[in-house]
């Protein structure tokens, strides 16, 4: 059930709730504000607490308080250190309500009230009583909650089933409430609900998930949100020549599908057009290049490059820019069976170009290298994204908290990088090793799919730059941090739909210029 949100300027101690979350920049003054009023109803036992656990706003500081025996309306409040003034940002904002909402479900709290923290930007005039946020930090406090209160319980039954979740959230705000700061709590909680589409088909099991209900799922969220759509069945799929994905999924008693979802704006045409693109493998046992039994059961999670672009088309038809946006998914379940393609099989491909296959399991990139050219061919954007839990190398490279992405222009490059510092997503910019590009020729196609074990992350990306032309291009591989095994920053355990907030960004961006 959806949170219901208010936004109100009431005083923050005044306001009925289970939990009162409140930041406090590193500094800050225990006489003034809602803190003083605090500490004056708590009395000397506040002042002893927070000397005994020597809170003082540093950054990720937590300290609880109990509001019990006082004429305070919430039961419990929460500190939360937000570090430095001058580095409080949406990003900082949207992390803190997450983490103030896990607090609460953590406390079984039906009802939260989050005073939000003033942005750097506009701390000065905002502390003389103006709202001037223009909803920047409404958006992403609500973002945070909604994040923050994720829970995947679909499929717990009895006493395992929670039985309290966070149902009213206030945002407490200083000066006068606006038409500005109500519309970016609204949008926020909508692209909140929208990254939690990514991580709900994330955590799907692969028995309810196979490639045809993915794209179902697809066309669910196209239908809700307005946009149009094309789906592709196997007979279509075979008629337009995409070879690559057909192989990747004929070992398999599901069939693949490639679905099409198209954001158009309602004011007139576009000036641009970008194009995101998701591998959807919906369970990726290695063919028959097997894979070991431990970890296996994560492979249900290889679709989340397609999870994330199904959730950010929910996000663009809420953001509504002006320009046209396309979200592209290759859905397959790659298996081991009497079919399945083999080592040293050569298929053709949408492009034109044949490739030989060297590892079975190495299919994400025959998916989207179809894919990716249906869309610079078809679409002919200003822009092609792709992402994909594409490679363990780039987890070996940079951990499971950080992507690795490349382009082919520096400019667009540059422009990720902007965008992922908005989002508060790690992504981290690696080079096309012009030199690891002989690894890919081969004897036999006009490709191999696969070169040699070292730079694995690069000769990857170096085989889908094959695919897009002379197109604008980002290969974003999110399989580290696709899947999460704790809670952390605004991302929950399981699915986490890493990637979408800073593709969101980057449309912003588009739009904007």
């Amino acid at each position: 059930m959806p949170i219901k949100f208010s936004l109100s300027s009431t005083e923050p101690l005044s306001v009925a709730a289970d939990v009162l979350v409140l930041g406090v920049p590193e500094g800050s003054s225990f006489k003034e504000g809602a803190l003083g009023d605090l500490a004056k109803a708590l009395g000397p036992s506040m002042a002893k607490t927070v000397k005994r656990e020597e809170f003082t706003g540093k950054k990720d500081q937590t300290l609880e308080l109990s509001a019990n025996g006082t004429d305070l309306k919430p039961a419990r409040v929460l500190l939360i250190g937000l570090g430095k003034p001058a580095a409080i940002t949406e990003v900082e904002i949207r992390v803190f309500a997450a983490k103030g909402t896990r607090f609460a479900l953590g406390a079984k709290a039906t009802s939260l009230a989050i005073e939000l923290p003033l942005l750097a930007s506009v701390a000065a005039p905002a502390a003389a009583g103006a709202a001037v946020s223009g909803g920047s930090a409404e958006r992403a406090a609500a973002e945070g909650v909604v994040l923050g209160a994720y829970r995947f319980t679909k499929y717990l039954t009895g006493d395992r089933v929670p039985k309290h979740q966070v149902e009213r959230v206030t945002l407490l705000t200083a000066g006068k409430v606006g038409k500005e700061g109500k519309e970016g709590m609204a949008l926020g909680q909508q692209i909140g609900e929208a990254v939690c589409i990514a991580r709900d088909l994330i955590n799907e099991p692969p028995n309810e998930l196979h490639p045809v209900m993915l794209a179902n799922r697809a066309v669910e969220v196209a239908k809700q949100h307005g946009l149009e759509f094309t789906v592709m069945d196997k007979a279509a799929l075979v008629k337009k020549g995409m070879k690559l994905i057909v192989a990747v999924a004929q070992g398999s008693v599901h069939e693949p599908r490639v679905v099409h979802m198209v954001y158009k704006p309602v004011n007139g045409p576009a000036k641009k057009k970008l194009a995101f693109v998701g591998k959807g493998l919906t369970f990726d046992s290695g063919g028959l290049c097997i894979k070991p039994a431990p970890g296996m059961e994560e492979m249900k999670g290889d679709m989340g490059g397609a999870a994330n672009v199904i959730a950010l088309m929910a996000a663009v038809a809420a953001l509504a820019p002006d320009i046209e946006v396309h979200g592209i998914i290759g859905c397959a379940e790659n298996m081991p069976d009497g079919n399945a393609y083999r080592p040293g099989d050569v298929f053709g491909s949408y492009d034109g170009k044949t490739v030989e296959i060297i590892n079975t399991d190495a299919e994400g990139r025959l998916v989207l290298a179809d894919v990716l050219s249906y869309a610079a061919r078809e679409i002919k954007p200003d822009l092609i994204l792709d992402n994909a839990t594409l490679t363990g190398a780039c987890v070996v490279a940079l951990g499971p908290t950080v992507s690795g992405f490349f382009s082919n222009r520096d400019e667009v490059a540059e422009r990720v990088k902007k965008a992922a510092k908005l989002a508060g997503e790690a992504l981290w910019h690696l080079p096309l090793v012009e030199d690891l590009r002989e690894g890919l020729k081969s004897d036999w196609a006009d490709l191999k799919h696969v070169a040699d074990r070292w730079g694995g992350a690069i000769t990857a990306a170096l085989f889908l730059r094959e695919f897009v032309g002379d197109v604008p291009w980002v290969h974003v591989d999110v399989a580290g941090p696709s899947m999460a095994n704790k809670p952390y920053n605004v991302f929950a355990k399981g699915g986490t739909g890493h990637g979408v907030l800073t593709f969101l960004k980057l449309i912003e961006d588009y739009a904007a210029s």
